[in-house]
């Protein structure tokens, strides 16, 4: 009988102490769960339809407050906006913040029998575009489609890029809401730009036939 009562006593303070054991990690729990997700950094979000295009050249839709920490990592000198709606004071707050250079060319988008975009207004965006002194530069739209991959199509062109490779990524970013019209703008855009080959970004130097 008291073997039985010190084989009972000594279940019982195990039990105890397995018990008091399981109420600490409980309580300790919540404190390892809070310094794991204290470890998580802030995610970065990139814009609507962002994309590098060339080295220190990106595009995108346009970019609202949760983009931010995404475009600081860009170290961005410059932002060109292709429309003339009025730009946000949230954005514009940041590029000071971040000594970042601003460009608006208000650019209409092609719409059909009563609008088209200006042969003029792409190649004085290209000229900033393609200039050393303006980069690393994001350049958006409002969607990242169409303002922005008429510029880029044309873009291609002076890199020498193929029609068939020109469309295929205009098509890519535009979606099922790609227009016509754009694709004929680009075919027809001359590549006659008077660039200034002393501030050409690299990649644009290595073609063996420039077209400026």
């Amino acid at each position: 009988m008291e073997k039985n009562s010190n084989i009972c006593l000594f279940s019982e303070t195990v039990k105890k102490e397995n018990e008091n054991e399981n109420e600490e990690e409980e309580k300790l729990q919540p404190i390892e769960e809070f310094m794991f997700y204290k470890k998580i950094p802030s995610l970065l979000v990139p814009p609507l339809n962002f994309a590098m295009v060339s080295k220190g050249i990106y595009r995108s839709g346009f970019p609202n407050k949760k983009n931010f920490a995404f475009l600081k990592k860009l170290h961005l000198k410059s932002i060109m906006y292709l429309s003339s709606d009025e730009y946000f004071e949230e954005n514009y707050q940041f590029m000071k913040e971040n000594n970042i250079q601003f460009f608006q060319n208000k650019i209409e988008g092609n719409k059909e029998p009563f609008k088209e975009i200006s042969i003029e207004d792409i190649s004085n965006a290209l000229i900033k575009v393609l200039d050393t002194r303006n980069l690393p530069m994001l350049i958006h739209c409002n969607k990242g489609r169409h303002r922005v991959g008429c510029l880029i199509g044309c873009l291609r062109k002076l890199q020498n890029f193929s029609m068939n490779s020109i469309f295929d990524e205009y098509r890519r970013f535009a979606g099922p809401k790609l227009q016509i019209s754009d694709q004929e703008f680009i075919e027809i855009f001359p590549v006659n730009i008077k660039l200034n080959r002393e501030y050409l970004p690299e990649s644009f130097l290595k073609f063996e036939k420039p077209q400026f």
